[in-house]
């Protein structure tokens, strides 16, 4: 069972309630509880968790590929969130620009881009890519090559997909879930959601 919302996390003792008040924890404020005790039961909210069942497989294969996908994950989860803020964030910045100003402002981030990620992607492995572009995918609802074509045009997406076709990828096609129902399990456990700040998006 998986539980991605916030949750207030209170831990009560055996003993009855006596004191409360606030204690300072880290530079920030939490309400907390003295029971008859002694004890001090402070009272936080905790941010996004994901909570997993036990994962089931079929033989020692499945188990290996679900270990083999869980340390590709974690190594392209944090590409895959980069990624994801500078879509949306890219997404918003233009979406009011015309073509020729959108064109500029894709070419310098693309050169940014490039000098912060181009050594670090070209070492992954075929099946870390696959991993990374599942999370991006299963995040955005379309497939990699509507994004190379969206931001850079038809033809530069073609060349991307055919370049992509000779290591075993199919960037028009999207990845879906149910499509491996092992990584599916293990991405489940990641979240590379981003939402633009509220200072951000006021017009």
């Amino acid at each position: 069972m998986r539980l991605l919302t916030s949750c207030l996390f209170v831990l009560l003792s055996a003993c009855a309630l006596a004191q409360t008040g606030y204690t300072k924890v880290d530079g920030k404020y939490y309400p907390y509880a003295l029971d008859d005790c002694g004890d001090t039961i402070i009272i936080a909210q905790l941010g996004e968790m994901s909570v997993s069942s036990p994962e089931f497989f079929a033989n020692d294969e499945e188990y290996k590929l679900y270990r083999r996908y869980r340390i590709y994950a974690q190594r392209a989860y944090p590409y895959a969130v980069d990624a994801i803020r500078i879509f949306r964030e890219t997404e918003y910045m233009t979406q009011n620009m015309s073509n020729r100003d959108r064109r500029r402002y894709i070419k310098r981030l693309q050169k940014e881009l490039e000098d912060k990620f181009e050594e670090p992607l070209k070492k992954m492995s075929k099946t870390q890519g696959k991993v990374l572009i599942a999370m991006i995918e299963r995040e955005t609802g379309q497939p990699i090559y509507d994004h190379i074509k969206d931001l850079r045009g038809g033809l530069t997406a073609r060349y991307w997909a055919t370049l992509a076709g000779f290591y075993g990828h199919r960037l028009k096609q999207k990845y879906e879930e149910g499509d491996d129902r092992i990584l599916d399990a293990v991405l489940d456990d990641f979240d590379v959601s981003y939402e633009l700040p509220e200072r951000q998006v006021r017009r």
